[in-house]
């Protein structure tokens, strides 16, 4: 059974959220297209992601110089093990749909907090001598992004720096497949923002039907 990770990173739902409404589009076409497939939705502001602070670290080293689990300190059990949770169930996964909006030409940071928690040595990467080497080799991977101006062309685009992140991540990961599906201009022209919007769902529900 494909296994496909549903990550959402915005407070508003699909009623106030462009990327949210054209990420709930594409997934419920997708399980529609694919109705034996396992979909998960990670919503990024209802999930413990722990901050990567100083009981992780301390954590993190206790564990790598020979202690077990047990000797950890209870604050670093609680972090140090729920970063592995989501770590592993991030590997378990065959496709991953992020849906961000962009924030200050990025996305919030609950996403990089998630990022931080599944980039770890030996589970997603490994170091060699010829230098790191992604270890998803076999996984699939969307990115979902609503921006109110123009970023895809123009002058603005190298100023986008959220989608370009995930990219840089997955093929860090050695994910061999990673695409964009972008919603923007909106709130540039708002007397077109419903019809970008609608654009953009017809679009997503394509999409799904070849990811």
């Amino acid at each position: 059974m494909t296994k496909v990770l549903y990550i959402t990173a915005h407070p508003h739902d699909d009623q106030v959220s462009y990327s949210m409404a054209v990420g709930k589009a594409f997934i419920e076409q997708y399980k529609q297209v694919n109705p034996s497939d396992e979909v998960v939705h990670i919503d990024l502001y209802k999930e413990n992601i722990p901050h990567i602070d100083v009981d992780v670290f301390s954590g993190w080293g206790k564990l790598q110089s020979g202690s077990g689990f047990d000797d950890l300190s209870q604050e670093e059990k609680t972090k140090v093990g729920r970063l592995s949770e989501l770590c592993e169930q991030f590997i378990s996964a065959d496709k991953y749909v992020f849906v961000t909006p962009m924030w200050n030409f990025s996305f919030p940071p609950v996403m990089k907090a998630y990022i931080d928690s599944i980039a770890v040595a030996g589970k997603t990467f490994k170091y060699t001598e010829q230098g790191p080497v992604g270890l998803l080799t076999d996984k699939k991977a969307l990115h979902i992004q609503a921006r109110g101006g123009i970023y895809s062309e123009g002058p603005a685009a190298a100023m986008e720096m959220g989608h370009r992140y995930l990219s840089v991540i997955m093929q860090f990961f050695g994910v061999p497949s990673f695409e964009g599906l972008f919603v923007e201009g909106h709130a540039a022209m708002p007397d077109k923002a419903n019809e970008i919007k609608e654009n953009a769902i017809a679009r997503a529900k394509d999409q799904a039907h070849t990811f």
